[in-house]
């Protein structure tokens, strides 16, 4: 039988993939769709489609105006939409136009937020559902991760949870929550809302009409790893919006894993690992359980996308069974095999310039994204990257055929 529910693929890549993970791993049931897809149709006789994080403009080039319009038809005919973060940006009335909710402008966000909150409950909800804090007066632990912030312009959109405050744990840029004494100092040399005070009694999550439809919109990450909170809501969502579990022996859906490499996955996982042990070694980044932190004005974030979709891809590769690799054909093979001579001259030049940063660090200069001193050092960013905080270059090419190649895969599995 079809699944009743969507996840839009396309332009989400480590947001979409901790999202099949989640879904998965809580046997719900659901199908990948690209925006081709449901420029096709796709969206016919499914009665809920979930959109996970990423960036919402890209999301809304990549649907083009006839995929905008058909989520648009699925919803007011009564589908159910659910977007997490960047999923929920693709949704307000400067996205696909769902809601008649904005974004507040960048100026008065605190953009930089990430890790674990505590969110409180606003109004009644299933949502809410078996969740409370650790104790009456504590409210629940969630996860975020640099939201934007919503900005209700209809009244009788429903504010299902808002932001309470950060936990000590949590990171504003590239500043430990716990370890700072004076916001006010640090936003005057950041140029930047760090403060996580200044979110207090902002709308987190919320529910409203299109037509016959509903949209719950959340900036809360609902699928982040190992959050208990967030999955025990995820599910309450599914069911609330019309989604379905997988039957007992209805359909496998199991992770697969490897007990080897094969030259083609470690021919893909050689030049990730070694570009992100080498972020590790020079103190660029860490790992801060399932993600990582880093320094600011490194591509941190980018480098760390990669590596774990490759990962993922290298994974598949290896454990494709016999009759995978007749679906895929040896078409999929050369495309392995192109990627790989890629992803190592990505590499060469990404190392390069990771030095030229930890190198203008230790001189002590502060770096942005848009901030070079070297002139190599900028042109390795706006090749490998681009200008733009959204990334581009060489290393959004890339990234997306290591997305296409895997949504390949993984396809054949949901």
């Amino acid at each position: 039988m079809p699944s009743s529910a969507a996840l839009l693929w396309d332009e989400s890549f480590l947001w979409g993939l901790i999202a099949c993970r989640a879904l998965k791993g809580l046997s719900l049931d659901f199908s990948l769709v690209t925006s081709e897809d449901i420029k096709q149709g796709a969206l016919e006789g499914k009665r809920l489609l979930y959109v996970p994080g990423g960036w919402a403009s890209n999301k809304l080039a990549s649907l083009g105006d006839e995929g905008a319009r058909r989520i648009k038809k699925f919803v007011e005919g009564g589908g159910s939409y659910i977007g997490v973060c960047g999923g929920a940006g693709l949704a307000t009335s400067e996205g696909i136009g769902l809601l008649d909710i904005k974004r507040r402008p960048l100026e008065e966000r605190v953009p930089s937020l990430s890790g674990k909150i505590m969110a409180r409950a606003v109004s009644p909800h299933p949502f809410w559902n078996g969740i409370t804090g650790k104790s009456k007066t504590k409210s629940p632990f969630f996860h975020i991760w640099w939201p934007s912030q919503f900005k209700p312009e209809d009244p009788s959109i429903q504010v299902v949870a808002s932001f309470e405050q950060a936990t000590q744990a949590a990171f504003s840029s590239d500043l430990n929550v716990g370890s700072v004494r004076n916001w006010e100092a640090l936003e005057a040399e950041y140029r930047l809302n760090l403060d996580p005070e200044r979110m207090r009694g902002e709308p987190l999550a919320l529910e409203g009409a299109c037509g016959a439809g509903r949209v719950f919109l959340t900036l809360i990450h609902l699928d982040t790893p190992r959050g208990a909170n967030g999955a025990k809501a995820l599910q309450n969502l599914w069911m609330h919006l019309g989604g379905e579990k997988i039957k007992a022996g209805d359909k496998e859906r199991r992770l697969l894993h490897s007990a080897g490499r094969s030259s083609l996955s470690s021919g893909l996982l050689a030049p990730v690992e070694e570009l992100f042990e080498l972020g590790c070694r020079n103190f660029l980044w860490f790992k801060d359980g399932w993600i990582v932190r880093w320094r600011r004005g490194i591509r941190g974030l980018e480098y760390f996308t990669l590596y774990e979709l490759v990962k993922e891809l290298a994974q598949r590769v290896e454990s494709q069974s016999s009759k995978k690799r007749a679906i895929l054909s040896e078409r999929r093979e050369y495309d392995v095999e192109s990627l790989i001579a890629e992803l190592r001259g990505f590499a060469d030049k990404a190392g390069r310039l990771l030095m030229l940063e930890r190198m203008a660090l230790q001189r002590g200069e502060a770096l942005t994204f848009s901030r070079a001193s070297d002139p190599e050092m900028a042109s390795l960013r706006a090749e490998l990257f681009s200008n733009a905080k959204s990334h581009g270059g060489e290393f959004k090419e890339v990234l997306g055929k290591v997305d296409e190649i895997l949504y390949e895969y993984l396809k054949h599995e949901f």
